[in-house]
């Protein structure tokens, strides 16, 4: 646990921890705003690592025609969502593709693969995370997948994107993980099951979410160990991603 997690409420020995938003590293390039969960680039905290298997979060905000040129990846489990606007992607593998508001791309980096990203616009910013997993094995195949909401016909619901089977059509990686995205509409509570022995981390990426009683913001984020249900609840369209992890 990094010394950031100061604000913990118990429950028996229940616990949720929260991170406030301004409590992340930060970085600020001209060209890339961006603001770091966990140790990155200039912010390095030997305390604060990653969670669970979950390494990076970056929420970056990329300004027009600007972005990430060719550079290598090797042995991690790479996602990135984004919030608003259009990322650019092409990689070592031969895909090509770009990425709207609330769709997924992973790349599980395998034995070694390269990609670039950029903003596909001239005149608006992309926002994004950016999020890396540690792979259960190393040494594997590179690989590639997507998660598009327009395939299903689900809205305001909690929607499982990404996960290690691939159930439900989400996308699929290298590590027991599963991450939802949770978008309750008003007035409603989405409720998840944690088996025992799993953490969960909540990623907010729009609005105002409460979990389980506890109010977060955009960019703010919370752990729940040893609990055995999340309850979410929003009523200004808040959206989070729910990391499920062993």
């Amino acid at each position: 646990m990094g010394p950031w997690r100061h604000w913990a409420l118990l429950k028996g020995t229940n616990m949720m921890i929260k991170r406030s938003s301004r409590e992340r590293g930060h970085a600020d390039h001209g060209w890339l705003n961006s603001y770091h969960s966990f140790s990155f680039a200039d912010y390095d905290d030997p305390a604060d690592m990653g969670y669970r298997s979950l390494r990076v979060i970056n929420e970056d905000i990329v300004q027009p025609s600007m972005g990430f040129p060719l550079h290598p990846h090797r042995d991690m489990e790479i996602i990135t969502y984004v919030i608003s606007g259009q990322l650019q992607h092409h990689d070592s593998m031969g895909n090509g593709s770009i990425i709207h508001p609330g769709e997924i791309q992973t790349m599980s980096a395998g034995t070694g693969s390269r990609h670039s990203e950029f903003n596909a616009s001239n005149q608006d910013p992309v926002h994004l995370l950016q999020i890396w997993i540690h792979p259960e094995k190393t040494g594997l195949t590179p690989g590639y997948a997507e998660w598009k909401p327009a395939q299903f016909a689900a809205k305001d619901n909690l929607t499982l994107i990404v996960s290690a089977d691939g159930a439900g059509d989400s996308a699929q990686i290298a590590q027991d993980a599963r991450i939802y995205l949770c978008k309750p509409a008003a007035g409603e509570s989405l409720k998840l099951p944690i088996a025992s022995g799993r953490g969960i981390w909540v990623q907010v990426s729009k609005g105002t979410l409460t979990i389980n009683g506890l109010s977060l913001q955009a960019g703010d984020a919370a752990t729940l160990e040893e609990e055995s249900l999340a309850t979410f609840e929003s009523d200004d369209l808040g959206e989070a991603l729910v990391f499920d992890l062993k």
